[in-house]
């Protein structure tokens, strides 16, 4: 039989990968992510594949986003060359992240070896290069929702809409192998049902084996307009007290979200600031994706716009301004007050947001608002946590802004999503937890037993199963 062997995102969030195999001798991998938050967590980046990359016949990828892609670049430059399968638009947002991924593994390279050589110690290697991620770019094969096309000898691959940001799918895998056809469904990251401009995940009914993610297994997020108010308030709050607010966002798929928020509010009259900085270059390009993509809208939020006589996200908003050179990014902290700045990275791991932290965390009238997960290990989960002060650009700074957090705005299903996801499957298939730590896996666990009467499992990393 076929077997499937769990090596990433196993028991925490990200680092997803997992491995197929057939007697009939192929090998399909599913998902090439990196692992991101701690220290610790980072370095099983270097660690070798578990895998020959060379012996692998092809590569699907859920989606964009870094911790199911990001290390794309190391498996080409180990050798790997055959196909990477991923929806179109998920494709064309590769070029971007990937990039931009290969740029900071350089920068980052660059910065630590200074350092290292005042203290005559070893340099490193950046994780990859710019040149390995180009390679990576090279093996793109773009697949549209709904088509069914083998990926492999024996094993065919459909897209469904999993309604998390642009192009992400529900990885639904046909496995032929010796006579006998089994069907293993990877869930992706679903997308919360209230998360703008996306459609709702697809609902299937068949498998033999289900793979779901489980990053809010243990909650269910605020209801859309209860989170819209209370950002509404914290923007009138903040004009109020005469502060900047700050925003950290994932340039692909949170950043389009809040536009469209402040958008309506601006539209509304409910939004008091003068100024709304868009401060990430790769948000700025993944703008004119989405907006390429925009049939893939969903039907109500695209009509929305086109009724105010738009179809780019950002021109539903006219008081935003994008500043992707370095000068404009730094002129903005000469704002003192009046602005609301989004920024990268959404974990404040790195990227512009760090900057504007420096200038404006340790102000008591300013305000920072989180509106997504913050992975253990990252400066953001260390401010949600309460700490009193943080190391930003090697100083520590006072927390001294009001520090909010929205789980509303979260494009993760909570746990009622994905329980309503999921029972739409007949016959009770297989059922494995990934993407969540450990104790949110463990309450999502005994609500599907509870609600569905469904043992789900909690595999254990480098696991192996029979499909």
């Amino acid at each position: 039989m076929a077997l499937l062997t769990f090596y990433g995102a196993i028991q925490q969030v990200t680092g997803s990968c997992y491995l197929i195999e057939t007697r009939d001798g192929a090998r399909l991998l599913l998902e090439c992510g990196m692992c991101q938050g701690r220290r610790e967590d980072e370095a099983h980046n270097r660690a070798a594949f578990p895998f020959d990359p060379l012996q692998l016949d092809a590569v699907v990828i859920s989606h964009a986003h870094i911790d199911h892609s990001g290390l794309l670049p190391r498996l080409a430059a180990q050798g790997y060359r055959g196909p990477i399968y991923a929806t179109d638009a998920t494709c064309e947002l590769l070029q971007l992240m990937l990039m931009d991924s290969a740029h900071i593994q350089e920068s980052d390279a660059e910065w630590e070896n200074k350092w290292r050589a005042r203290q005559d110690k070893p340099l490193v290697e950046p994780l990859y290069t710019e040149a390995d991620a180009e390679l990576a770019l090279t093996l793109r094969r773009p697949v549209v929702y709904g088509q069914t096309v083998e990926v492999a000898r024996g094993i065919k691959v459909t897209f469904h809409d999993a309604g998390h940001i642009l192009g992400s799918a529900i990885v639904d895998l046909e496995v032929h192998d010796h006579g006998l056809t089994r069907r293993l469904v990877f869930s992706g990251d679903l997308g919360n049902a209230c998360t703008p401009l996306m459609r709702d995940p697809t609902p299937l009914s068949e498998a033999d084996v289900v793979l779901m993610e489980s990053t809010y297994g243990d909650r269910d997020h605020r209801c859309d307009e209860d989170t819209l108010d209370e950002l509404a308030e914290i923007l009138q709050q903040a004009h109020r007290d005469g502060g900047n607010v700050l925003i950290p966002a994932f340039a692909v798929g949170r950043t389009q979200d809040l536009i469209f928020h402040l958008g309506r509010f601006y539209q509304q009259g409910r939004l008091p600031q003068q100024a709304v900085f868009l401060d990430s270059p790769m948000a700025i390009q993944a703008n004119a994706i989405y907006h390429r993509f925009h049939e893939q809208f969903d039907a109500k939020d695209r009509e929305t716009l086109i009724n105010h006589g738009v179809t780019k996200v950002e021109d539903w908003l006219p008081i935003l301004r994008c500043t992707p050179r370095v000068e404009d990014s730094m002129a903005i902290n000469r704002v003192q007050s009046g602005a609301i700045i989004i920024a990268g990275s959404g974990m404040c791991n790195g990227g512009r947001i760090v900057h504007h932290l420096k200038y404006n965390l340790w102000r008591k009238e300013c305000h920072l608002v989180f509106p997504g997960f913050q992975a253990r290990g990252t400066l953001g989960r260390a401010i949600v946590d309460g700490a009193p002060t943080v190391r930003v650009l090697r100083q520590r700074i006072a927390v001294k802004a009001q520090v909010h957090t929205l789980g509303g705005f979260s494009a993760h299903a909570g746990q009622s999503q994905l329980l309503e996801w999921v029972k739409h499957f007949d016959h009770r298939p297989e059922l494995y937890l990934v993407h969540g730590e450990l104790e949110k896996m463990k309450v999502l666990q005994q609500a599907l037993h509870d609600r569905l009467q469904w043992t789900a499992n909690i595999p254990e990393p480098g696991e192996q199963i029979a499909l």
